[in-house]
């Protein structure tokens, strides 16, 4: 492939953005005779070279209550962008997570054309619930780029390449924060422990558990009451959450922004989140933590007769085992929440553990090796093509 390659990619909300923002600069070392993109992203694709179809902003919406309203413009755009694909015809089109979207873009392709190999990056969660999408998916992917390393065999047995290429959390290293910084900025005494609560992003979560992780907080602080409270938030939640503890005689301190987020991670001796990407965040800072959840009773009855695995966050099911604490409904309680807590900070050897199984399961989502994800990934997309003209 001695000549310059056009790709399309798709993004629709902001992880995937980071995702096609570092694939078009590994294309660009890997394919030196030069890359052309086109397709749909946000900021950090544009910083990257990609001028967008149309704001990637007007894909990021999420449940029925939002979507409805955008419904007409939303297939709308998926026939356009179907369209510009046909008509432009790249080497490869590559779509990024958000499948609602990029799932029925390709199948249009495809409808249409098999000529232009089409390869999605972020594998759907076939292992945890609704395998049967593995078996969809392979009738019109030509390969899947996965985060994790156990998710290929899902799909290879449906005859759909796979190509396990690690997690992006392994390349961003930024997120491991400065310590001396946080404390420098914030005048914390170096010898002052903090304990971060992360009651979630959105303000269904906050409602949810921000009432049961400010109490279990409380009963910490009559043990260890010099212990600095530090709540990382969003922009956008900041002032909510600071009127929230107003006569709560908690008075933590509230502070947004990444660079605060993940430099109160590693000043942070224990740590206390809602289920999510967090867990990872929290492991790559080397901070122990609990993760605490819950949703309403009829999603909660849903998804004990959907999902598969029997953990929900991603140290305990990379490695299989419950090496941080998961309180999930019933068990979402303070009292339990102030325990494991207890454990971490009083038990040397429990704390020891948590440290050992986050670089055991960060190692195996790539961390360390020399080949980056985005690397990983851009080999991949390569081979893909060259594969196709071989064949052509």
């Amino acid at each position: 492939m001695n000549r310059p390659l056009r790709i399309f990619l798709i993004a629709g909300e902001a992880s995937g953005d980071f995702l096609g923002a570092t694939l078009m600069r590994a294309l660009r070392t890997k394919h030196p005779e030069g890359v052309e993109f086109a397709g749909i992203g946000g900021r950090l694709m544009a910083e990257a070279g990609l001028e967008s179809l149309f704001p990637m902003e007007e894909l990021s919406v999420m449940g029925l209550a939002e979507v409805l309203p955008r419904l007409f413009k939303i297939l709308k755009r998926i026939r356009q962008t179907a369209a510009t694909i046909l008509k432009s015809k790249p080497d490869a089109v590559v779509t990024i997570d958000s499948p609602d979207f990029c799932f029925r873009v390709v199948r249009k392709v495809k409808a249409k054309s098999h000529a232009i190999p089409c390869i999605h990056y972020v594998a759907p969660s076939v292992w945890a619930w609704r395998p049967g999408r593995a078996r969809k998916v392979a009738r019109f992917l030509d390969h899947i780029l996965t985060l994790l390393p156990f998710e290929p065999p899902y799909f290879e047995e449906h005859d759909l390449a796979a190509t396990f290429v690690g997690h992006p959390i392994v390349e961003r290293l930024s997120r491991r924060g400065d310590s001396d910084r946080f404390r420098k900025k914030y005048d914390i005494d170096e010898a002052q422990k903090i304990f971060c609560i992360l009651p979630g992003s959105r303000m269904g979560e906050l409602n949810r558990l921000l009432e049961r992780f400010t109490k279990a907080t409380d009963t910490l602080l009559r043990d260890k009451p010099d212990m600095l409270v530090v709540v990382p938030t969003l922009p956008h939640l900041k002032a909510h959450i600071q009127e929230f503890f107003v006569g709560k005689g908690i008075n933590p301190l509230v502070i947004d922004g990444e660079e605060d987020k993940f430099d109160c991670f590693a000043a942070s001796a224990v740590a206390l989140a809602a289920s999510g990407t967090v867990s990872l965040e929290l492991a790559l800072a080397d901070t122990p933590h609990v993760i605490a959840y819950r949703v309403n009773a009829v999603t909660a009855w849903f998804a004990r007769r959907l999902i598969k695995t029997p953990y929900v966050n991603l140290v305990n099911i990379l490695l299989n085992r419950p090496l941080v604490p998961e309180l999930l409904q019933e068990q979402c309680q303070s009292i339990k929440m102030t325990q494991e807590v207890f454990k971490i900070l009083d038990n040397k050897d429990a704390r020891a553990e948590q440290l050992r199984g986050f670089r055991e399961a960060l190692i195996m989502i790539g961390l360390g090796d020399p080949e980056t994800p985005s690397r990983k990934a851009a080999d991949a997309v390569l081979s893909v093509i060259r594969k196709r003209e071989i064949a052509i």
